[in-house]
């Protein structure tokens, strides 16, 4: 029997977080017989960063019950059961915090989904919650609340259970219901001068060489879990850590930037998984002997100019469905569906699509559509700056495209107007332009859709 849960806490120094939400679904390997879902009042404050994160205030906790009143029914729920979470070490950690203030000790064996996952399905471009579910097709709402996080780990947990084909690789991840790993003195004193900022943040050794490179929306946070994560990196750079330095973006576009140009650069020894390439599949567009624009999702090819790149072919798809639907093009000339000579597509038989399958639309009009759709997702040969927040409040950051080319990112004020590109490259620090850093880019202008951007003239 599982007991599949996710918890929302307050943030705060490590094992003083308190629970704001608990969502537990009692699993018996088939279907949820049992489910607990309740708000809670922590008694002590939230970390804004949270609140923004989660949506969860004060006010909206005032009349919750505070955890004492839940306790039994989470002890109920759980009894003769396996915890199951997505970095479930966190999870475990914050309740037997909250049963320890209660005097009580609580005790589950536990099973992680982060590491299941890594396990029955490698080679994932991230295996955080939300990016790992959406690449796998898997739907999830309430992202960042506990009973939306809850029950995409149910489905998650189903799929990994699918792929456990030998049924043995999830008996043996099962820890048993030892105390969780107490924080060196050391690491605690580390963690407590970092900021909860976004950020990329430097993980060094004895003499102040780099062994890690990462970015978070949280550094406290992130580098709080490399610490306290027990996978063979992680014990690794707890041995070796001697220090953390950061530097703040604001932007998380910008902190994914410059984490790809530093791991370039510096080589990290424990960054040797991130030397791979970001992308897999790639979308081109050609034009058919009838003159329509057709779209076609692929291997991506150093040799060939994408429109954009994807992380997997399953977000590639994704894209391409979307489009289908927003620019009411055709199924076969975007590869979704098999081109047969003179037969229409299935769109066309339910009138979504005009015919340029069969040759009934013209190719002018259809091309005008398949157009907007590359000019929105391709900044090939444009002059732009993508503007997103800064450090501060008043100042904003900025990625520079220069003829279709990655040039640099820098930071102005929100009262220093830029007129023109020479005003522009003073103050922009040069990046090197790489197919990591346009895939960066692109993903992040698809999926940051309110971004704003600004076309350049000379």
């Amino acid at each position: 029997m599982y007991a599949i849960l996710d918890i929302e806490t307050t943030g705060g120094k490590f094992n003083e977080e308190g629970i704001t939400e608990i969502a537990i679904y009692k699993y018996d390997g088939h279907t949820v017989v049992d489910q607990f879902i309740s708000l809670i009042n922590p008694e002590r404050d939230i970390q804004p960063f949270v609140v923004k994160l989660t949506g969860i205030n004060s006010n909206m906790l005032k009349n919750a019950p505070k955890f004492y009143e839940v306790a039994k029914r989470i002890i109920e729920i759980t009894q003769d059961c396996i915890i199951v979470a997505h970095n479930s070490e966190f999870d475990y950690r914050i309740l037997r915090t909250e049963f320890k203030r209660l005097g009580y000790d609580y005790k589950r064996q536990t099973l992680c989904t982060v590491e299941l996952s890594k396990d029955l399905i490698p080679d994932q471009p991230s295996y955080s919650l939300g990016k790992l579910v959406r690449s796998l097709g898997i739907p999830v709402t309430d992202r960042h609340r506990a009973n939306g996080d809850a029950l995409a780990t149910v489905k998650l947990f189903k799929l990994l259970q699918a792929k456990d084909t030998s049924k043995h690789i999830i008996q043996s991840s099962v820890k048993d219901a030892v105390n969780p790993k107490k924080l060196d003195s050391k690491l605690i004193d580390i963690v407590e001068t970092l900021p909860t900022v976004t950020g990329v943040y430097y993980i060094h050794k004895e003499g102040g060489d780099i062994i890690y490179i990462g970015k978070s929306r949280n550094i406290k946070r992130r580098v709080n879990q490399h610490f306290t994560a027990t996978n063979t990196k992680s014990k690794k750079i707890q041995l070796h850590v001697t220090a953390v330095t950061f530097e703040e973006t604001g932007s998380e576009l910008i902190a994914l930037l410059k984490e790809s140009e530093e791991i370039k650069r510096v080589k990290p020894i424990y960054n040797r998984s991130r030397k791979r390439t970001h992308f897999t599949h790639a979308l081109y567009a050609f034009k058919d002997k009838h003159g329509y624009i057709n779209l076609k999702i692929d291997i991506a090819d150093g040799r060939k100019h994408p429109i954009t790149t994807f992380s997997n072919k399953q977000s590639a798809v994704h894209f391409l469905e979307r489009a289908v639907d927003t620019y009411k093009l055709c199924l076969q000339l975007t590869g979704l569906e098999t081109n047969i000579p003179d037969k229409p597509c299935f769109n066309h038989n339910i009138k979504t699509c005009n015919g340029s399958c069969v040759n009934e639309e013209p190719v002018q009009d259809y091309n005008i559509r398949v157009q907007e759709l590359l000019d929105k997702n391709s900044y090939a040969h444009k002059n732009m700056l993508i503007l997103d927040r800064g450090r501060t409040i008043e100042e904003r950051s900025a990625v520079y495209i220069k003829d279709g080319q990655f040039e640099g990112l820098g930071f102005f004020n929100l009262n220093y107007q830029i007129h023109n590109i020479k005003v522009l490259e003073s103050i922009i620090t040069k990046m090197e332009n790489n197919r990591d850093a346009q895939h960066i880019i692109q993903s992040y202008l698809r999926s940051h859709k309110n971004l704003k951007t600004i076309e350049l003239t000379q």
